[in-house]
């Protein structure tokens, strides 16, 4: 016996030495085990308790919980001069707990095959053998192997008119070989393993899809957990919040807004557009004339356009027909005026004051409301819109004996021919 437990030693430990062990048996890798043991027999087999057994073993990891292993248990009871001997082959199921760990215990449970060899005095008894117990592995260094202890509750058949039970108690050492299956790694804990996560580090509580990443519900690009506005309608542009584009930050997303690019600032209906009032086509920011009456005519700045109307502003070089600067700002307006109204047409009057031969005056008048259509038609009004008369000196609205008077009469009107 002694003989058989150092060749036993023996193979540990030049199994130790295998560039292929592995610290502890992964799920999915095989493991070979040797423990020698001390057996405290059962008072009826009448030999002394020791350590003169031991036990080999083959073993699987199913998974991260169970293990299933065939063993050989063998024992030369000391203090027997007939050289009893005795041989269990059988298979136990084990419980295995933190296995990840560096020490682990585990339970097991198992039957097999017991033969009681008494020796010179008696034939051989075979029966069943029956055992429970407990275990722990613990690494021990960094060259692959594992402490195995064990305990072993063991129950046997071998004798037919009674049932004897004994306790191993076994120290040994246990190998893992092979390739294990990889674990199941879930970093951040999403409920995708880190293999096919192609979103890592996804934020605690997230909700993800099968590829462990968070779900946007809306398809708007921004995900559930950082959209304020779910439900986006699908093609709207978002912030970086999940919710609609206001560009023109007028509070009318630009899904929804008719009018984009608002004045900041400016009081707009529910379509996004600045309000009109009193209708008249001139929003209220524009209108210089609010509450026109319905169906008046207006200009650019929501007053009613008039059937005659100076223009104040527009001045010529002296006996010229050449614009002055400045001149352009009121032409704009009637530029804007007409555009608005198409239906209107007008006629161009000029007239100058009293200085001057009447028929130079005459001409010179003519001229400078030519000017003046001119400039409008340039503007893109039509020139079918528009009639061109000079009055010269004969209406005068003021007196030409005077600076002031002679300014007066120097003058552009329009007169609304049609509207």
């Amino acid at each position: 016996m002694r003989t058989t437990i150092c060749v036993f030693v023996a193979t540990v430990f030049a199994l130790v030495g295998a560039e292929n062990a592995f610290a502890d048996a992964e799920a999915g890798q095989g493991y070979f085990t040797g423990m020698i043991s001390y057996i405290d027999d059962d008072a009826e087999r009448n030999v002394y308790d020791g350590v003169y057994g031991g036990q080999f073993g083959l073993g699987y990891a199913l998974n991260e919980d169970w293990n299933v292993e065939g063993l050989v248990l063998f024992a030369a009871p000391d203090g027997d001069p007939t050289g009893q001997q005795h041989l269990g082959v059988g298979v136990d199921m084990q419980r295995v707990f933190s296995r990840s760990e560096r020490f682990s215990p585990y339970l097991h449970a198992g039957i097999g095959y017991f033969r009681n060899d008494p020796g010179l005095m008696a034939s051989q008894k075979t029966g069943t053998m029956y055992s429970l117990g407990a275990g722990f592995l613990l690494d021990i260094s960094t060259s692959n192997v594992a402490l195995r202890g064990e305990w072993r509750h063991r129950i046997d058949t071998a004798l037919e008119d009674n049932s004897l039970t004994d306790n191993l108690f076994s120290l040994g050492l246990q190998i893992p070989f092979g390739a294990g299956r990889p674990k199941w790694v879930d970093s951040d804990g999403d409920g995708v393993a880190d293999g096919v996560d192609r979103c890592p580090n996804t934020p605690a509580g997230a909700t993800v899809d099968s590829y462990g990443c968070e779900v946007d519900s809306d398809g708007d690009g921004v995900v559930d957990s950082k959209d304020k506005c779910p439900g986006t309608p699908a093609g709207v542009k978002v912030d970086s919040e999940g919710c609609p584009l206001d560009s023109d930050g007028d509070g009318v997303s630009d899904d929804k807004d008719q009018c984009p690019g608002t004045p900041a600032g400016a009081t707009v209906d529910e379509n996004g557009c600045e309000l009109d009032s009193d209708g008249d086509g001139v929003v209220d920011r524009l209108d210089e004339c609010p509450g026109t009456p319905e169906g008046v005519q207006v200009g650019p700045r929501g007053c009613e356009i008039k059937g005659v109307t100076t223009l104040r502003g527009v001045n010529f070089e002296s006996n010229s027909d050449v614009l002055r600067p400045g001149a352009s700002d009121t032409l704009n307006l009637v530029v804007g005026a007409l555009e608005k109204n198409p239906t209107i047409k007008i006629e161009i009057g000029g007239h100058t004051d009293g200085d001057g031969a009447a028929e130079y005056n005459q001409g010179l008048s003519e001229r400078r409301a030519k000017t003046i259509r001119d400039y409008l038609v340039n503007a893109g009004i039509a020139a079918d819109r528009m009639t061109v008369r000079g009055y010269g000196e004969s209406e005068p609205i003021a007196d030409n004996s005077t600076a002031a008077g002679k300014a007066e009469n120097r003058r552009v009107v329009l007169t609304i021919t049609e509207r």
